[in-house]
């Protein structure tokens, strides 16, 4: 006589009663798949229909790295450190770009994606980690083309002495993606009630540009300000990054320490009032 088996039934409870840093990581998890979709659909749709293509993904670190050595290494006459001016402005154009990348379309999560979140549920942290990395894969290549560019430099001859920091540009541009998922969702989640924050924060990244080794070495800022821009979590990163293909700066490793504790303590500022709003927000956008 055969024996019955007794059916599993598999039960998922949707509520809004969540715990202060319950991120749901086994949720994530599961809807890694969703991720992948999400990543797929932005990297295909966003250069369909265009002439150029893929080649966007290259065109614009190089034409902004071209109109920054024209203007702040041959009008304005900023020093480089001893490194050739092209060289120099690259990295920084490129890392701002994906950092930059990252917290404004990150911001945009709830009021950009309210239409799909109001039809179906899904964990909506899947819609930041996606922009993440389909942003990531943009950096990949652009980073290849700047690798390229350094070695073609390098075989002329140029002033360029890289180091075994270079090993650390992975651990660099993951904490530029923590701290623009964690200003993004923070942003994202204000913007819910107050959407004039969606017309500051174009703006206020522009700013902070400004103040992150972009377009000047660690070297040329003033003593009495470095401390002030040790604390702009971006500007060691980039600062390091140089540092480690040129072999000089200015920056006291500790602020690349900084940097790190920073960017985590903002990002789970972020999540946490991200993971608060995401149950309300449909009420308000």
């Amino acid at each position: 006589m055969a024996e019955s088996t007794a059916a599993v039934k598999k039960e998922t409870i949707i509520t809004s009663k969540k715990k202060w840093f319950d991120f749901q990581w086994k949720e994530l998890w599961n809807a890694r798949e969703l991720i992948f979709r999400f990543v797929h659909r932005d990297f295909v749709s966003g250069y369909k229909q265009t002439i150029l293509g893929p080649f966007w993904f290259i065109v614009p670190p190089l034409m902004t790295t071209v109109v920054y050595t024209f203007i702040f290494g041959q009008v304005a006459k900023i020093p480089t450190d001893g490194a050739p001016q092209f060289l120099f402005f690259m990295p920084g154009v490129i890392l701002w770009g994906y950092f930059s990348s990252c917290l404004l379309r990150t911001s945009n999560t709830f009021a950009g994606s309210a239409g799909l979140f109001g039809k179906v549920y899904f964990p909506r942290l899947t819609v930041p980690l996606s922009i993440l990395t389909s942003n990531l894969l943009t950096l990949g290549i652009q980073i290849v083309i700047f690798f390229v560019v350094f070695l073609c430099y390098y075989l002329k001859g140029a002033v360029a002495l890289p180091n075994l920091w270079i090993l650390t540009l992975p651990l660099l541009v993951l904490t530029l993606a923590i701290l623009g998922l964690g200003v993004g969702s923070f942003v994202s989640s204000l913007t819910t009630y107050y959407r004039d924050f969606a017309m500051i924060v174009s703006f206020g990244v522009q700013l902070w540009m400004y103040g992150s080794c972009v377009m000047y070495p660690f070297s040329q800022v003033p003593e009495s300000l470095r401390w002030i821009i040790a604390l702009n979590p971006v500007a060691p990163i980039i600062e390091w990054w140089r540092y480690a293909c040129f072999g000089k700066t200015s920056m006291n490793p500790a602020y690349l320490g900084l940097s790190v504790i920073t960017t985590l303590i903002i990002c789970c500022i972020g999540m946490v009032i991200f993971r608060r709003m995401e149950n309300t927000f449909m009420d308000t956008v």
